[in-house]
């Protein structure tokens, strides 16, 4: 059996599984590739929102994305929720060092119940020093927003809201816009620009979806798709994922990252039974 790609997901740790590295790890094998981790930051959260995060040491950080670069061949790279400024920089720096390809950051600074996720000195971190790095760069209209000090409501202002950040060194950014009337991204790479549309999924399991998109986009990359295939695939990757949600939690639930999965009985050998 041949080696899957390996993809790299840098973020943090989600207890319930809808976000995070536990999801990324999901979103990775239901890709077909092979998931490792490292862990920014830990969380006390639940489907109802985020109450506690606390940021893994910088040093440990370095340490784990260096001992994982030396043992395998990373294909591709998921950047989520960094934590804090001293983590962004880590990251920045072994990014920098290494050269891998296909890094997809998805910028996450705030959660969708309000949490802080990153400080002011950590935003204009990652805007100085992790942005120029990345393949693509993921904001949704509110995250997109903060980093360009622009109002994103619409699809006029997301265009203007990319230009801004290809104005940042930005290479490549994909502006989601789940939370509008129409679920439309915007993919901007360098004047070159390409609309993606959906119906609007009416669902209370959208927890994760950020994440979900980000590392689908990293799979596609590592499996040698360009970038506007792989954003096309992950947009229809989350839909479905939504779409074939269950309900969980008293909050907002997770989307399903494993649905494409088929549901087996597992046959279990008789090992040590006596045979008569």
């Amino acid at each position: 059996m041949p080696t899957p790609p390996v993809v790299l997901t840098i973020a943090g740790f989600d207890p319930s599984s809808g976000a995070g590295v536990t999801a990324d790890i999901k979103t990775i094998a239901a890709h077909g590739c092979y998931g490792v981790a490292c862990i920014t930051a830990l969380t006390v959260q639940s489907t109802a929102g985020v109450w506690r995060i606390d940021p893994v040491s910088p040093k440990l950080v370095t340490e784990t994305l260096e001992e994982l670069a030396q043992d395998v061949e990373i294909a591709s790279v998921h950047v989520g929720m960094l934590g804090s400024k001293a983590v962004v920089e880590a990251v920045s720096s072994f990014l920098a060092t290494q050269k891998l390809p296909n890094i997809v950051v998805d910028p996450v600074i705030r959660s969708s119940s309000g949490a802080e996720l990153l400080s002011e000195a950590g935003i204009r971190g990652l805007v100085k020093n992790l942005l120029p790095l990345a393949t693509v760069v993921t904001p949704n209209i509110d995250e997109a927003a903060l980093l360009t000090g622009l109002n994103v409501s619409n699809l006029d202002q997301m265009r203007e809201a990319a230009t801004k950040f290809h104005e940042l060194n930005a290479s490549g950014v994909v502006i989601t816009g789940g939370h509008l009337e129409e679920a439309v991204d915007l993919l901007s790479l360098a004047g070159n620009e390409e609309v993606f549309r959906a119906p609007k999924q009416k669902s209370k399991s959208t927890h994760g979806t950020g994440c979900a998109f980000a590392t689908s986009i990293a799979c596609h990359l590592a499996l040698g798709k360009d970038l506007t295939e792989s954003v096309r695939l992950a947009k229809s990757y989350v839909t479905a994922a939504i779409r074939n949600a269950f309900p969980l939690g008293r909050g907002t639930g997770p989307v399903n990252h494993l649905y494409g999965m088929a549901t087996f009985e597992t046959t279990i050998p008789d090992v040590g039974k006596e045979k008569k």
